[in-house]
């Protein structure tokens, strides 16, 4: 079964950040022939909640596709190029998921083979695009609001904007407690279901994907602690209600 992971990497000194960054172009020629690895992308960060066009420096990405699960583990643990990113960081947690549903092209390339059936429970959303030049500033005036609002939903488990390029490629990956309260928060009016209106009523995308996940399990922590464990425990209330 193919699985995805999406690693995050914190640096916390300037010697590990710039050897950060000379990954970022390194890396991409290191993992081009790894057995097993379908597809990748190597990512920086946003500031803030990760949904700006300023970049932070401290954490970067790598998402990857794999063929199985014992292919992605082993990847994750031994690979030299995980293993350089991780011995650079601070704090590292990598997600393991099974893409539910997918559409659209990262690329030129469909990465996401859908491998189960969306269930209740929690899921991980990605989208990505990339952006036409002439509209990126009409783009990026509508992201503070949108900003602000996932920042305040009390229900967002988590939630990180990326960038292969910065300002024009860019992609967001979140973490919900079920499809419902999802919904709602992408849906109505809001300034988020204005700005994806105004995406597709401007046609701004020359290249748009989003994907839905099963999250499998997680290892490492970010911020001191797993952002799962909040699942956890609103499954361990509702268990006991």
């Amino acid at each position: 079964m193919q699985v995805v992971t999406l690693s995050y990497f914190r640096y916390d000194n300037w010697a590990s950040r710039f050897e950060a960054f000379t990954q970022m172009a390194r890396a991409r020629y290191a993992l081009r022939n790894v057995e097993g690895l379908e597809f990748f992308k190597l990512m920086g960060t946003g500031s803030d909640a990760g949904f700006t066009p300023v970049p932070n420096v401290n954490v970067n990405a790598i998402l990857a596709v794999w063929k199985d699960m014992e292919t992605a583990k082993k990847a994750v643990h031994d690979n030299l190029t995980y293993r350089i990113w991780r011995d650079h960081s601070c704090e590292m947690w990598t997600l393991y998921m099974a893409a539910t549903s997918a559409r659209g092209r990262w690329s030129g390339a469909e990465p996401f083979t859908p491998q189960m059936k969306e269930k209740r429970g929690p899921l991980a959303v990605l989208t990505r695009a990339t952006l036409k030049l002439p509209v990126a500033l009409q783009f990026w005036k509508e992201v503070p609001d949108i900003q602000d609002m996932v920042k305040e939903d009390p229900d967002v488990v988590f939630k990180m904007g990326m960038a292969e390029v910065p300002w024009v490629q860019q992609v967001t990956f979140s973490i919900w407690p079920n499809a419902k309260v999802m919904n709602k928060f992408a849906r109505g009016d809001c300034p988020h279901a204005r700005a994806i209106q105004n995406v597709r009523d401007g046609n701004w995308f020359k290249e748009e994907l989003y994907a839905r996940f099963r999250i499998l399990e997680d290892e490492g922590t970010w911020e001191g602690k797993s952002p799962l464990e909040k699942l956890k425990a609103e499954k361990t209330e509702e268990e006991a209600a």
